[in-house]
């Protein structure tokens, strides 16, 4: 099935969703790969608060090439998401709604998804130029010093996005093994 949603109706539509469900997402995302990640975790080990609210926040997987004049955003498409593996489930346990990135992810990251009714978003790799078609606004918000790596707070509209993982684990990459796809 095919769905358009703002970010906050995704938190209402979440358990209607399905592995392989194609979704067109608008709203509020926050970028945030390896070396944020770390930095998040550093700031959750002392207790400080962190550069955005992780309830029912959305991660994009993400590092965006340099910004050309004219442009709102460099190359914008998605990392691999299993870099993130360690991370993932403290995140998902603290609120976090979805992620968003590419491939496949860890049975521990699977375990809360399910546990937390959460989703893995997926997006087209290779695609980072059509991604950043999508991104009406980019603010870095945290982590200056890491550069693409920083944390930024994006605003998208119609993102095309697939559902890899949802809320009761169905997974279109198991699936598409298990189907020989």
């Amino acid at each position: 099935m095919e769905y358009r949603c703002t970010t906050e109706e995704l938190s209402k539509i979440k358990e209607n969703l399905a592995a392989g469900d194609i979704i067109y997402l608008t709203g509020m995302v926050y970028t945030s790969r390896d070396a944020a990640h770390k930095r998040i975790f550093e700031l959750i080990n002392r207790g400080e608060e962190l550069p955005f609210d992780i309830k029912n926040a959305v991660i994009y997987y993400a590092g965006p090439t340099a910004t050309k004049p004219g442009q709102i955003i460099g190359s914008c498409g998605p990392t691999t998401s299993g870099r993130m593996d360690v991370f993932a489930p403290k995140l998902y346990d603290m609120g976090l709604l979805a992620t968003i990135g590419k491939g496949e992810r860890s049975k521990d990251v699977i375990d809360a998804i399910i546990r937390n009714k959460a989703l893995y978003l997926c997006a087209v790799g290779g695609a980072g130029a059509v991604a950043a078609g999508h991104i009406e606004k980019a603010e870095e918000i945290a982590f200056y010093d890491l550069g693409c790596e920083s944390i930024k707070r994006l605003y998208i509209r119609d993102f095309p996005l697939f559902v890899g993982i949802d809320t009761k684990g169905g997974d279109i990459y198991k699936r598409s093994r298990d189907e020989g796809i």
